[in-house]
């Protein structure tokens, strides 16, 4: 069986990861679907396919189940995202235009069902779990913005956009796009029409360059 490093590293068998992710994957399902109080270790892991000591072998007790499955949904939502942010990379000749896919496909992973569970979930268990919001805004929007302002900091640094805070460019950009997806999807109750998701997109970025824009930015 394959072994890879841990971060720890000693190594690991690759089968003990992949049984570890499919019962935080699992454990994520069953919290999602019936909340913590609701949630019984027995049921995770028939989702997840292994007994249930299996489960405790892999981690101790239910809370533990609850903050890793939380902390592993961040972490994907997060990755989706930064393969976002990375297409700013090289954004090619007319920056509007690359601005605004980057926009809407950030909508798309904002109205996923993973992402949308997370947020019903934090904030349903937020009283419980009184760090939860501040550990799953730290994997996901904290980050986000980091990266965000790193690609805004080159492009302003290349003469694309006007100079300024990037931190502050992004923050003002993720707000454009998330204040109007929060009333349009009832804090995530509703479903987001694609023309909707692309009308959100095109109005953000359309006001963050009337701001940011200079004589490099668009068209050439």
């Amino acid at each position: 069986m394959t072994a890879v490093t841990a971060s720890s590293g000693r190594k690991v068998p690759r089968g003990r990861i992949d049984k570890r992710q499919a019962i935080l994957d699992a454990a994520f399902t069953v919290f999602a679907r019936r909340g913590y109080g609701q949630a019984c270790v027995q049921e995770i892991a028939n989702e997840a396919g292994v007994a249930k000591p299996t489960v405790y072998n892999h981690l101790t007790d239910k809370e533990t189940l609850f903050r890793h499955a939380i902390e592993a949904a961040a972490d994907a939502v997060m990755a989706e995202n930064l393969a976002v942010v990375e297409r700013l990379r090289e954004p090619g000749d007319d920056l509007r235009a690359a601005l605004e896919d980057m926009a809407y496909r950030m909508l798309q992973v904002c109205c996923g069902e993973r992402s949308r569970a997370l947020r019903r979930l934090t904030y349903a268990q937020a009283a419980d779990f009184p760090d939860l919001i501040e550990t799953v805004q730290g994997r996901t929007a904290v980050r986000l913005g980091e990266a965000l302002a790193d690609r805004l900091a080159r492009l302003s640094l290349s003469g694309r956009l006007r100079p300024g805070d990037p931190a502050q460019a992004a923050e003002q950009l993720l707000a454009l796009l998330t204040g109007p997806m929060e009333v349009r999807s009832r804090l995530g109750t509703r479903k987001v029409s694609t023309a909707e998701a692309r009308t959100v997109a095109r109005s953000a970025v359309d006001t963050f360059l009337r701001a940011y824009e200079t004589a490099a930015t668009g068209h050439p």
